[in-house]
């Protein structure tokens, strides 16, 4: 597994939408979700449920919801099956608590919602990192609606092979996959300093992005079943991703590269370097950092 950390390849605009994106997810989790985790469950009372998962029940995307064309029972959620033939709390399973949610608008509103702390902020560091320079190739509108296309084309390739399932699909993840996909498109050679596993042991190496998005991209098909990932989405959003930046590449012409910086000596990735190539553009990575 690789982590990447930062990019050397700086932009020439403000990454305006990449950093609302970012605000918004992390609102959404932080003030919104996380509060709700430690209160009781209304709709499932007495149970290992909490409020946050009535939230999540009433807001995201469920594959049995668009399948049907209606939100998903008590039962169905309850047990995670669409048709659930358990007498899942008795006499309530047919009752539907949310029979007001826009199924379909929930897809888009499980772009902005997460299952845990770890997902909120490995997601965003992935958005921060590679974001900015799709969106300066781009600009906000378009960058904008790409975002939300890779996003919906990430769900439909989850959805479509679990029309089953009753669980939930949250988090930024596919929308953020598509951002991956024009990035290795459009910038297959920027330099991407990454953590990198060595035996027992982590070391910093500047890697080309078409290594460290390809291995990610391989890796997705290795993921285990039983971990909850949608790692179809992953692969769905990728994929859409990169055909739309192949698509454009004849439209927006060739990329504009920032000047770049040398490798880094060791014991200097951390800190500012005192390089006369660098043009003062923007750059993917941590604030202060860059």
């Amino acid at each position: 597994m690789v982590i990447p950390l930062r990019d050397e390849n700086p932009t020439h605009r403000f990454p305006v939408v990449t950093i609302a994106l970012i605000a918004i997810n992390l609102f959404v989790y932080f003030a919104v979700q996380m509060p709700k985790d430690s209160e009781p469950s209304r709709v499932f009372p007495g149970t290992q449920y909490s409020a946050g998962d009535d939230f999540v029940f009433e807001y995201a995307a469920i594959p049995c919801e668009l399948e049907q064309g209606e939100p998903a029972n008590l039962a169905e959620l309850g047990t995670g099956e669409c048709d659930a033939q358990e007498q899942f709390l008795n006499e309530r399973a047919d009752d539907e608590p949310y029979p007001g949610k826009d199924i379909w608008l929930a897809v888009v509103f499980s772009m902005f919602m997460h299952g845990s702390i770890l997902h909120v902020l490995g997601n965003m560091l992935f958005l921060w990192i590679f974001g900015n320079n799709v969106e300066d190739r781009l600009g906000p509108l378009g960058y904008t609606v790409f975002y939300l296309a890779t996003g919906l084309a990430a769900a439909a390739a989850h959805i479509a092979f679990n029309l089953s399932s009753a669980v939930p699909v949250v988090g930024a993840s596919g929308a953020i996959a598509g951002v991956m996909g024009a990035y290795i498109v459009w910038f297959p050679h920027a330099r991407v300093l990454s953590l990198v596993p060595l035996f027992l042991f982590f070391t910093f190496v500047e890697l080309p992005a078409l290594v460290v998005l390809g291995l990610w991209f391989v890796l997705q098909f290795f993921t285990n079943p039983n971990e909850g990932v949608a790692w179809l989405a992953h692969v769905g959003g990728f994929v859409a991703g990169a055909a739309i930046a192949f698509a454009l590449r004849g439209v927006l012409g060739p990329p504009r590269i920032g000047a770049r910086r040398p490798p880094p000596a060791w014991g200097r990735q951390w800190g500012r370097r005192d390089d006369d190539d660098w043009d003062g553009g923007f750059r993917g990575g941590y604030p202060g950092r860059t």
